[in-house]
């Protein structure tokens, strides 16, 4: 299988992720996207590399083998790239979940518990404790967990170092072409029509985030992802007064809810540039890309709950964009059984930027016919939570 013809459609992170690790070992790659690389759901992220909001099962999996990798991609992409490359501003800051109700303190213990009990450092910490940490913070905790393994990257430029990654690897990227349909020869792909003309390939990665299901549609199968829209606002710069991410206890709700109203948790940190980002909102409305004032204000309001003192710090900008949303909450990664050479890395929701790493590795120990870091069948499109949506 090694030195194969692979298309990945989508140069997003996830694309970008998995065009390096199969470039890397031996496949010919070539990576297509209609716009230009990091310019959807990557650039509308706030760079979270998270396992503090996933309860153990296959995505915490995922998100810890993830975590090791990028913590390597932190040191090797500098010393591959070189010194004019960008810094991909990767921050091992830690992660801080606090509750400021009773009943959110009971549900915020039983869960680290339970992330525990799956390996995950998770240490609940004292009201005292947490305003140590963070100074600014409320004195309206009722608890508070330290997620030490919990980090952070500038999610554009991180693409574009996989990316550069990838091309030095003989990967190639081409921007401003559209993906139209397969190439089918006796029931599999060999190859693919695009708006620049015919590709051959012996197999296609779907990778285009929000966007996938219409680019599955036109291989002719179904994939249930959906865009779940998100608003993030952005402050001034200023001395940098909070240290780790911090948010509060609902927003692991908000991620694992299947509503399509709007949904708002305070998620706040700060960046290297010394700006404060704040999120966090969800809602399904298809691909509208207005910015709306309810959504700006309920974001400011629960950010001040946790923090106070933003109220007196100017909001600079906000900026939206869609997360690839699946019913079930787990990303659909591996190959395609209804069109042979036809393979998905997507629907990883607001968590594509950590979990891209995860991803790439495991599509490419799937395609080179080895055993994966972690069991694949749950991410499976065949598997049994999606297979309704997939075939009815």
């Amino acid at each position: 299988m090694e030195g194969a013809q692979v298309v990945v459609v989508g140069a997003g992170i996830v694309g970008a992720a998995v065009a390096r690790t199969l470039a890397a070992t031996g496949f010919r790659v070539t990576v297509l996207d209609r716009g230009a690389s990091a310019g959807g759901t990557s650039s509308g992220g706030e760079g979270n590399l998270l396992v503090s909001d996933k309860a153990p099962g296959p995505e915490l999996d995922l998100a810890v083998l993830s975590g090791r990798r990028w913590r390597e991609l932190a040191a090797e992409l500098p010393a591959e790239l070189g010194p004019d490359f960008p810094d991909v501003e990767f921050e091992a800051k830690g992660g801080l979940v606090v509750a400021t109700t009773g009943a959110g303190a009971d549900a915020l213990r039983a869960f680290a518990g339970r992330q525990r009990g799956a390996g995950v450092d998770a240490r609940e910490l004292t009201a005292a404790e947490a305003a140590a940490l963070e100074p600014d913070l409320t004195p309206r905790v009722t608890a508070a967990v330290l997620y030490p393994e919990d980090a952070q990257i500038q999610p554009a430029v991180a693409t574009e170092a996989l990316l550069a990654s990838a091309r030095r690897h003989g990967a190639r990227v081409r921007q401003g072409v559209t993906v139209l349909g397969g190439v089918v020869s006796r029931g599999r792909i060999v190859g693919v029509r695009t708006s620049a003309g015919h590709l051959g390939a012996e197999h296609v990665v779907v990778a285009a985030g929000p966007w996938s299901a219409g680019v599955a549609d036109r291989f002719g199968v179904r994939l249930p992802v959906l865009p779940r829209r998100g608003t993030v606002l952005v402050t001034t710069r200023m001395p940098h007064r909070i240290r780790h991410k911090v948010y509060d206890a609902d927003y692991v709700g908000a991620v694992e809810s299947a509503a399509a109203a709007l949904q708002t948790s305070s998620v706040v940190e700060s960046t290297a540039a010394g700006t404060v980002l704040i999120g966090s909102s969800r809602e399904r409305r298809g691909f509208d890309e207005r910015i709306e004032a309810a959504v700006v204000g309920e974001l400011a309001a629960k950010a001040m709950v946790l923090f106070p003192f933003l109220a007196d710090v100017p909001v600079m900008r906000a900026y939206g964009g869609f997360r690839p949303y699946v019913p079930d909450h787990l990303p659909v990664i591996g190959p395609d059984p209804r069109l042979p050479g036809l393979w998905h890395a997507t629907g990883h929701e607001g968590a594509g930027i950590g979990l891209a790493t995860g991803t790439a590795e495991l599509i490419g120990a799937l395609m080179a016919g080895t055993e994966p870091a972690i069991p694949a069948a749950p991410f499976a499109v065949t598997r049994a939570s999606l297979e309704e949506v997939t075939t009815g």
